[in-house]
């Protein structure tokens, strides 16, 4: 199992993502422990400790920045940023590197600066030379205040002598800078206190008097450096060549080199990253970003603390050098919580070695905000980050965070008040009150989500299932845009341009690109928005029902009167791009949205079915996400190797469909759960269930439910449970055990 690369974590809800990161080993059940239960942060008595005056604590939101690879070493990085964009960025640019090997990353020791500044020297000379010829001596005093720092191998390890006119009055300063090793810790009261203890023997040594005594937070003898290299066919996308995103991250660098004005906000964004890890980890962000910005100015012009260049081979090259000096012990890191365990979850050995990470990430976030700027604008992909943080400053609850954001983005006001009328409206309209307008389900095209009772993979070689709608739709909605083809599906956090040549498309945008390329629209300027009710990836035909919205809402905005064949027939086109080789069950019920005895073909057989009473059912979803498409095609290959002992899963598949059928109509809710329970064995057989999903299966059975089994591709997703009367005891077993789940009722009597 992958240490820092976490497949869809960004979907998953807060209590599943520390689940996620505790299996990993990256928390321990302690740390679980004071997040489920809300201690993982700074107690306001812990505090009163720190600082004085205190009346509370504040809170910022954690976030992780995943798939980081670091001198060929697995990081997740705990970021403490209320920004929207920066983890999700982070990520992105990390996962990018890893194929070519990720970040290297080097440091010198940690050394920091202590300054004694020495005033009324009646001979300069003199006395630099007395400070020289006793530098040992005032090394050795040094280290005796601080034994254990040097038996750990640090301490004071040098010393250098300045001399500097005074600008306000006659006469020069002589200033005698110690270098000290502060090893793991960050050093500052360390290094004061020994520059406080030497100053009477710089004071007898040169004759003068002893003023400041104090760091310098221009730590340039702990540098950390961090370099990447890109080859230009990882670059490609978002309808840009690589050759086109490599150039212009070079020419958006050089503009920083050359211009201080360009230069500040461009280091602006390398220190959103660093930060944000300087936060997590307890250290002293200030002094940190003081030293980064005196850095890049020291050759007397401020400029880019970055370079990007192209090398021999074509690739891109990113090199980012800055004074990082950081510590991982000490009482205020140790005494909040949280920083403790961001540490560990960190897995840090040394401060040298945070210092490398916090390079890395410097790096890695510079190189998103440059790419973006090269290729669609900084703003792009910004838009539904940014209205999540607006609608949630409009102190709106969880219940009505859906429909707000959503109607915020709509409006295009993305602002507080704008947020907070919004709210006031949902509010009003739930109450009854003089709603206001709102698009009808006749305004927006409608695609049903779906469960497969019996039958899924026996169904794409020509036997039947029999699927049933849930009730969970895709909605969407097409209106005209500004330019190009705009997808966005604010639940989702996804912004997608669409009108781009379909070899430069990945595969969510060749899917909903084929449906515009059919309909000769790839050329129009639309905004299609999608209103999700069903979950990604977990086996509900989302795909399906995607596509059939946004067919039904393109023919709704441009008339096209298309029937529901036709909205099949697209959404058919749309599947075989996602799937591979479907069988068409997922977009025949995501059109018509009724429970349907369904047999690939040419014609498939759709046939209506009718229920002798309601069937009761819960739903519940596993922590991963199934890929449709990969588990079709490992039954293919399996089925290749051996079409006897395959073709004979399938026909025993295709006898329990057979058999469900009066079942069905006679509403013979015990023999339907039996069936479902053998079919499990076999889709066991063919290796689609996951061990998650047995244990899923598992607990709804043993809660009561008649049967219970995988739907969909299987390979993560959901599983469906048959209940008798005892639906709400199935599904409060099922989020006990820290899944979701939902009942379902399919069908009336009739």
């Amino acid at each position: 199992m992958s240490r820092s690369r976490i497949p869809n974590f960004y979907r998953m809800s807060i209590s599943e993502r520390v689940r996620a990161v505790h299996e990993r080993g990256l928390l321990d059940d302690r740390d679980v422990e004071r997040l489920t239960a809300g201690e993982a942060t700074l107690d306001i008595q812990a505090a009163d400790k720190m600082i004085e005056n205190v009346i509370g604590v504040l809170g910022m939101p954690i976030g992780l920045a995943l798939n980081f690879l670091v001198n060929s070493k697995e990081y997740v990085v705990p970021l403490a940023v209320e920004e929207p964009s920066i983890v999700a960025a982070l990520s992105a640019a990390a996962k990018l590197a890893r194929p070519s090997g990720g970040f290297t990353t080097s440091s010198t020791p940690p050394v920091l600066i202590g300054q004694i500044q020495v005033l009324d020297c009646p001979d300069l000379q003199r006395a630099r030379a007395r400070v020289l010829e006793h530098k040992q001596e005032i090394i050795d005093l040094a280290n005796s205040f601080h034994p254990r720092m040097v038996a750990r191998g640090g301490g004071a390890v040098d010393l250098e002598v300045n001399s500097f006119p005074m600008l306000s009055m006659d006469g020069e300063m002589l200033i005698v800078n110690l270098l000290v090793d502060t090893r793991d810790a960050m050093g500052a009261n360390l290094v004061n206190g020994m520059c406080e203890g030497v100053a009477s023997l710089v004071e007898s040594l040169t004759d003068g008097k002893v003023f400041l005594r104090i760091l310098s937070n221009l730590a340039d003898r702990a540098l950390a450096c961090a370099e990447v290299t890109l080859p230009v066919e990882q670059l490609a996308g978002k309808g840009y060549d690589g050759e086109r995103v490599r150039d212009g991250v070079i020419i958006a660098a050089d503009f920083a080199h050359a211009d201080p004005y360009r230069a500040a906000t461009h280091n602006k964004g390398i220190m959103n990253g660093i930060d944000a890890v300087a936060l997590a980890t307890g250290n002293d962000w200030r002094a940190i970003e003081a030293g980064a910005h005196a850095y890049a100015a020291r050759h007397g012009r401020y400029s880019s603390l970055s370079q990007w260049w192209k090398d021999d081979e074509g690739n891109l090259r990113g090199r980012l050098e800055l004074p990082l000096k950081v510590g991982i012990v000490g009482g205020p890191l140790e005494s909040n919580p949280g920083v403790a365990m961001n540490l560990r979850l960190l897995g840090v050995q040394s401060a040298t070695e945070l210092a490398e990470v916090m390079a890395a990430v410097g790096l890695a976030q510079n190189f998103a905000a440059l790419r973006a700027l090269a290729t669609e604008g900084i703003q792009t992909g910004h838009m539904t980050l940014h209205a999540r943080s607006v609608v949630k400053a409009a102190g709106t609850p969880a219940a009505l965070f859906d429909r707000v954001l959503e109607e915020l983005l709509r409006s295009g006001e993305i602002k507080v008040w704008k947020a907070q009328e919004i709210l006031a409206e949902l509010r009003d309209q739930d109450r009854g009150r003089a709603p206001a307008a709102r698009r009808s389900d006749a305004e927006t095209g409608v695609g049903y989500g779906k469960i497969i009772l019996l039958g899924e993979h026996a169904v794409v070689y020509n036997r039947h299932a029999v699927a049933f709608p849930v009730p969970l739709a895709m909605r969407a909605v097409v209106e005209e845009g500004d330019s190009g083809v705009q997808l966005l599906i604010p639940r989702w956090g996804i912004e997608y341009q669409l009108a781009k040549p379909p070899e430069q498309r990945r595969s969510f945008e060749k899917a909903a690109g084929a449906i515009l390329d059919q309909l000769g629209l790839a050329d129009r300027r639309l905004r299609i928005e999608v209103f999700p009710d069903v979950p990604r990836g977990m086996g509900l035909g989302g795909s399906a029902a995607l596509a059939v919205a946004i067919i039904r809402a393109l023919d709704l905005h441009f008339r096209l009167g298309l029937s529901d064949e036709e909205v099949n027939e697209l959404a058919f086109v749309s599947e075989r791009i996602a799937h591979g080789e479907p069988s068409g069950i997922d977009n025949t019920l995501a059109t018509y949205g009724r429970p349907l005895l369904f047999r690939k073909g040419e014609p498939p057989l759709a046939e209506a079915l009718q229920l002798g009473q309601p069937l009761d059912l819960v739903v519940g979803m596993t922590h991963k996400e199934g890929l449709t498409a990969k588990t079709v095609a490992g039954v293919r290959r399996a089925r290749e190797r051996n079409p006897r002992l395959y073709e004979k899963i399938f026909d025993d598949i295709d006898a329990l469909v057979r058999q469900s059928l009066p079942a069905l109509q006679a509403g013979d809710v015990a023999t339907l759960g039996e069936l479902m329970n053998v079919c499990q064995g076999l889709l066991n057989a063919l290796q689609v269930s996951t061990p998650e999903l047995e244990r899923l299966i598992g607990i709804a059975r043993r809660a009561g439910a008649a049967g219970a089994k995988l739907t969909g591709g299987g390979g993560g997703g959901a599983m469906i449970a048959l209940c008798d009367g005892n639906a709400a005891e199935v599904q409060a077993a099922i989020e006990a055990q820290g899944f979701r789940a939902m009942q379902v009722r399919i069908g009336e009597a009739e």
